[in-house]
């Protein structure tokens, strides 16, 4: 998981932008000075939490160039198992990896592994629990940057709740972003018709980031020249996703 990309291509809410900046300075600062206190848990555990396509990933990326490391998306496809203790092991053979190599974990869409606790009905309840309080203290004791994305910060078990430094919330982006967003995805094209009305699109379409960069990229691929009916079939078709 890696990008080109630079902090003024992330378009946020600035009380967003604020805290990842905060959160960027406190890392660089426990990177640059260690952490040696022994009662602090080592690493670093942030949730980040809003609507898919609202920037988590890509700032997770950021985050990761700046402290030179490598992040590392995990695919719960390849972690969660059915099979009691499975998950456990796949966890543990992950984690050894991290510490190894230094990364930034980031779990996207976290909810499967990090969501409510179940009451005890049988036992697989009983042995999805433990599951939890295995990851409550592998998550307390990695050394490096821990990020948790969610869509919901209420789908998260509170015992992770209570284990993050750091809570950053990445809502829908108002007019003001989405009008920097798409001239952002809009720069780099020469050939565009002047009839594309950006406080137009911004105002009346509430368009994630991703879908925005969705909507420019399928029409550069359609044409040669980007006009406002190529804009409107993407934005459409965005929508339709939505519903």
């Amino acid at each position: 998981m890696s990008t080109q990309k630079q902090w003024a291509d992330l378009v946020l809410s600035p009380a967003c932008l604020q805290q990842l900046i905060d959160l960027r300075t406190q890392l660089q600062k426990n990177s640059a000075t260690g952490v040696t206190k022994k009662r602090l848990k080592p690493g670093y555990r942030a949730l980040f939490y809003g609507p898919s396509g609202t920037g988590k990933s890509l700032a997770a990326s950021l985050l990761a160039n700046d402290l030179s490391r490598e992040a590392y998306r995990i695919d719960l496809a390849t972690i969660y198992s059915n099979y009691i203790g499975e998950t456990e092991k796949n966890l543990e053979l992950l984690f050894e990896r991290a510490e190894k190599n230094n990364w930034v974990l980031f779990f996207d869409e976290a909810d499967s592994l990090f969501g409510k606790r179940t009451d005890i009905k049988d036992a697989n309840d009983r042995y999805a629990n433990l599951e939890t309080n295995y990851l409550v203290q592998r998550i307390e004791d990695y050394p490096g940057l821990l990020i948790l994305a969610s869509n919901m910060k209420s789908n998260i078990d509170d015992a992770f709740m209570r284990r993050f430094q750091m809570i950053i919330e990445f809502p829908f982006p108002g007019i003001d972003e989405r009008r920097k967003l798409w001239e952002l995805a809009l720069s780099g094209y020469q050939p565009v018709v002047a009839t594309i009305d950006i406080d137009l699109l911004a105002e009346k379409y509430t368009l994630s980031p991703a879908a925005i960069v969705n909507v420019v990229e399928a029409a550069k691929q359609n044409s040669s020249t980007i006009s406002f009916d190529h804009i409107d079939q993407g934005i459409q078709f965005e929508m339709s996703k939505q519903a």
